[in-house]
């Protein structure tokens, strides 16, 4: 008999950490991504935004996900930056310059990877989205919310304007609106995110998950290199002057209808039947 018996596996279990983002296949296309950090209030640490940028660089190159639904475990979306982990780099040498740098930029990456992910993402939001949370919101494609979720970009009340939150809520929101939440730090509820255009849907919160969902299946039943062609050029063309804008969508539109899914849907629309996608 050993003197060291084996752990029983409910103890190996315990010892090995949860992942910090989940993810999982629901089928016809559709992966939902699923932060893990309940207890933290699900924090964007430095190490869960290299488990969101990593995870969003595998599905960029994965064809079989057609969209994503964003979510978040316990009662909080995402409390922002991980406060705790951010004094704590005070006492380096530099005062902590290198690790914000690091922090700081690898969100913006995150970001703009979710903008330029050829799937749309879904943010399912049952709770609070705070500051960098509430960016993260800001920055998916679309946004359901429950009727208890609750947003604000609250680093004023902390001496921190909340800068980079401001880029992703600013060309989610109109600027006024914008401005009065980056200068109160406020938080608004779900109805009055959806009148400021912060979020597309409210519904009861047994329903978050359903509706997002299905806002997912039916993106994903459309020709896929359409929606790529199409939620690329749509971010490529905002904030730019006019002419420049409809030129490069001009552009877009001549390569789109050269494609085989523009003959395919405008035959099968034509001929009053439904079109048969084939992504190219």
């Amino acid at each position: 008999m050993s003197a060291h018996p084996m752990p029983k596996p409910a103890e190996a279990d315990q010892a090995a950490p949860s992942p910090l983002l989940l993810r999982r296949d629901e089928g016809a296309g559709v992966h939902v991504l699923t932060l893990n950090r309940p207890a933290a209030r699900n924090a964007l640490s430095l190490a869960m935004l290299d488990a969101l940028a990593a995870t969003f660089e595998d599905i960029a190159k994965d064809p079989g996900v057609r969209a994503v639904v964003l979510t978040a475990e316990g009662s909080v979306f995402s409390a922002g930056h991980d406060l705790r982990e951010i004094t704590a780099h005070r006492d380096d040498p530099d005062g902590g310059r290198a690790f914000f740098s690091t922090t700081m930029t690898r969100c913006a990456e995150v970001m703009q990877a979710i903008t330029a992910l050829p799937q749309p993402v879904i943010a399912a939001v049952h709770g609070v989205a705070t500051a960098a949370g509430c960016q993260l919101v800001a920055t998916c494609d679309l946004a359901v919310a429950s009727t208890q979720a609750r947003f604000c970009t609250p680093g004023v009340d902390i001496g921190l304007f909340c800068s980079t939150p401001a880029v992703a809520l600013s060309r989610a929101v109109p600027a006024k609106p914008a401005m009065e939440m980056l200068l109160l730090g406020e938080m608004i509820p779900a109805e009055e995110a959806l009148r400021i255009h912060l979020v597309n849907r409210v519904v009861p919160p047994d329903q978050v998950m359903p509706t997002a969902l299905d806002l997912a299946r039916r993106i994903a039943a459309r020709s896929a290199l359409t929606i790529r062609l199409g939620k690329q050029n749509f971010y490529r063309q905002l904030g730019r002057p006019l002419d420049q804008a409809y030129a490069c969508s001009t552009a877009v539109m001549v390569e789109n209808l050269l494609a085989e899914d523009a003959a395919e849907g405008i035959g099968a629309f034509l001929g009053k039947r439904k079109p048969v996608w084939k992504d190219r």
